[in-house]
């Protein structure tokens, strides 16, 4: 059955409608993957931007590459196939060639190396930090410390009524903005891994072992990452929730948090269990 181009004008500014719906939908929760994503997620700190801006330049450089390689092949097929060309050449060597592909991969390599080693310098270089925050991965939820702020600590376990869906939690970590927050994980079973995208962060939990990482976020809001490291059968449900607050609401909150977890004991690995099955 063929569409009149009214109709079909109207089924494409549906799905534009529903596709915007969709959008605002998911950004209603905070930054998350979204629906039909192809890009990284929204930059929260000076490090993800550094992430994205190494992203942009190397997608730039393969595709200059690619598109170069494919001239070459095209000019290879159309000029020197047998037909235009039945007598071939016998040139051996070319000294410019030669050079010229010795040299420029080898620059290639250099422009990617530069800003590679700058960004990694700045993902491990941990500056003087305003705030430390101990993450303890088991199966299969976390467990958050803050030893700067009182030593009080609590476990955060997917929530199955709150949203988003599969990334929502019972107790966030919370942080204030414009810090540098200092990330100090382990784990207390198996190897777990603390990544949050719009931070820029993903480090091992390993048992026995103290690995660090950092962040600063500029922006206000809840930002959601999940264990990267396959840890068991509910791997995918252990996800990590970080609200990101005002120097005020941070100090408000540490307060609250001190009386509420001194007197309500952690989540026990049964609910753990029992949140993870729901």
């Amino acid at each position: 059955m063929k569409m009149s181009s009214g109709q079909m004008g109207r089924r494409l500014l549906g799905l534009t409608v529903a596709g915007i719906a969709l959008a605002a939908g998911g950004a209603a929760f905070g930054d998350q993957p979204k629906p039909w994503e192809i890009t990284l997620q929204e930059a929260a700190t000076p490090v993800m931007e550094n992430i994205i801006s190494f992203h942009n330049l190397l997608l730039v450089i393969i595709t200059i590459i690619t598109l170069f390689v494919l001239a070459l092949l095209v000019i290879v097929v159309v000029k020197f196939n047998a037909r235009t060309n039945p007598v071939p050449s016998r040139t051996t060597h070319n000294t410019l060639i030669e050079v010229a592909w010795t040299l420029i991969p080898v620059l290639i390599l250099v422009a990617i190396a530069v800003p590679s080693f700058r960004l990694l310098f700045k993902q491990l270089d941990i500056p003087k930090a305003d705030l430390t925050v101990k993450v303890t991965g088991k199966q299969w939820y976390w467990s958050y410390a803050y030893p700067d702020n009182g030593k009080f600590e609590f476990d955060s376990l997917m929530a199955a009524d709150r949203q988003p869906r599969l990334l929502g939690v019972d107790n966030e970590m919370v942080v204030p903005v414009d810090k540098v927050i200092r990330v100090q994980t382990t784990g207390a079973d198996v190897i777990h891994a603390f990544a949050v995208p719009s931070f820029g962060i993903k480090i091992d939990s390993i048992p026995g072992r103290l690995n660090e990482t950092w962040f600063k976020a500029t922006k206000v809001g809840m930002y959601y990452g999940q264990c990267s490291e396959l840890c068991g059968k509910d791997h995918a449900f252990m996800p990590i929730a970080v609200r990101v607050v005002s120097d005020q609401e941070f100090a408000a909150w540490v307060e609250a948090a001190k009386k509420k977890y001194a007197t309500n004991p952690a989540n026990t690995f049964a609910s753990a269990g029992g949140q993870a099955a729901q």
